[in-house]
């Protein structure tokens, strides 16, 4: 077997220009398979993390998969809202350990504006729960000096390019008409978040009170016409909020989870529900499963067309290799031999190109890892091939050995006299 390993290498090598281009379209085609399954491995954790240490997420009777995208990745908007006196209900019952309200619905420049109390920064996780941390300044905080204060996401501050002490002003739903813009009620960046790779470094993120306050001359989504109110008279009224989006819960014990559920649905002041953020958010994943599905079988494609050009290399090949087969044969090397040189040959290219893929990819996890984080916020994490990369890796090898088992089979059928005199 040595000898024989040793033999195709050597033959390999005499024809290393043209293998090198399969050894090449193999490892691209790696090189896809595996990116793609990290990529997805990477997405798929990335999504279900965009909100950790939350038990509940509780919002007006919808589907759960609504309430997700808009109370976690700011997409659409909400049919209804909650009353603040069920959200006080709420923070009361005695299984509930702390309660964020988010108040949604307006925007700065096509970024999601967020509501909340200065719990939100306390309380919310992502991730494996890691908290949020303020990479510059400070988190705004309750009373009259901080209702227009704003802290910012890092893709809101690299993109806009604003730094503490900027002004912004805010616009009434998606910002589409310039008329909706709360001008006269303007904010004050206070503090900048580090980045996290969830929807929280694409938002805005004010005190609930100054929801309130900019929409005190507003009624049903305008301004009210001659009812304008200044900045300052404005901060000095009741901003008690009337009404937030949603309320992210956290219990004293995970073992609550149903019997607060069970409160929620049956709440009888208003129509509402509650749902487990990772529950939802698989439910959510399922939805997007065709764009997966979709790029997998692209890649396997790839694979199949790349192991297809092995064959045709090798089989195009074979006529210029009958005399070389030929005197193998004259010098005692029996057929099974020679289909096993073309078999360990073209599992030699497999691996060398699955191999070379496997280094790429890994490389340009490694290159374009904090691109991707600061680009589009997605974190790729370099590590060891998983079960379902070996996998892959495993298919790959097989497939190119059974691939060089086709020219290997016709090669077994020459015989000794057509290699000595081959047609013309």
């Amino acid at each position: 077997m040595r000898a024989l390993l040793g033999l195709a290498a050597r033959s390999a090598w005499s024809r290393r220009f043209v293998l090198a281009l399969i050894v090449l379209s193999i490892a691209l085609s790696t090189f896809l398979l595996l990116g793609i399954e990290r990529l997805r491995q990477d997405v798929r954790q990335n999504f279900a993390q965009a909100v950790s240490g939350t038990d509940l997420i509780v919002g007006p009777r919808t589907g759960a998969v609504q309430l997700m995208l808009y109370a976690v990745f700011r997409v659409g908007s909400a049919t209804n809202n909650i009353g603040w006196d069920s959200v006080q209900a709420l923070a009361a019952q005695r299984q509930v350990a702390w309660t964020v309200p988010i108040a949604l619905g307006d925007s700065h420049r096509g970024f999601a504006v967020v509501g909340t109390t200065p719990a939100y920064f306390e309380h919310f996780r992502y991730g494996e729960r890691q908290p949020l941390v303020l990479a510059t300044g400070r988190a705004f905080g309750d009373g009259l000096s901080h209702v227009y204060e704003a802290v910012i996401g890092a893709e809101v501050a690299e993109r806009l390019g604003y730094r503490l002490g900027q002004r912004l002003v805010l616009s009434h739903g998606d910002g589409a008409f310039a008329a909706n813009d709360h001008a006269d009620k303007p904010f004050t960046v206070v503090g900048v978040l580090a980045r996290t790779g969830t929807p929280v470094d694409r938002s805005v993120h004010i005190p609930l009170s100054g929801i309130e306050a900019i929409h005190l001359d507003w009624i049903a989504g305008a301004p009210m016409p001659g009812a304008k109110i200044s900045a300052e008279a404005a901060a000095a009224q009741d901003l008690t909020p009337r009404t937030v989006t949603a309320v992210l819960v956290g219990l004293k014990s995970r073992a609550a989870v149903f019997a607060v559920q069970r409160w929620v649905r049956g709440y009888g002041d208003e129509p509402l529900m509650a749902v487990l953020p990772g529950v939802a958010l698989d439910e959510l994943w399922e939805v997007l499963g065709a764009g997966e599905r979709a790029l997998q079988a692209v890649s396997v494609l790839v694979a199949v067309v790349s192991l297809a050009g092995l064959v045709a290399v090798i089989l195009a090949g074979l006529d210029a290799r009958r005399r070389e087969l030929a005197i193998l044969r004259s010098v005692g090397a029996g057929p099974r031999q020679v289909l096993a040189l073309l078999a360990v040959e073209g599992a030699l290219v497999t691996l060398c190109g699955v191999l070379l893929g496997a280094l790429a990819c890994a490389g340009a996890i490694a290159l374009l890892g904090d691109i991707a984080l600061q680009r589009w916020g997605q974190v790729l994490h370099a590590r060891w091939p998983g079960p379902d990369e070996m996998r892959l890796m495993g298919l790959l090898l097989l497939g190119g050995w059974l691939a060089s088992l086709v020219p290997g089979w016709r090669a077994y059928r020459l015989s000794l006299a057509d290699g000595l005199s081959p047609r013309a």
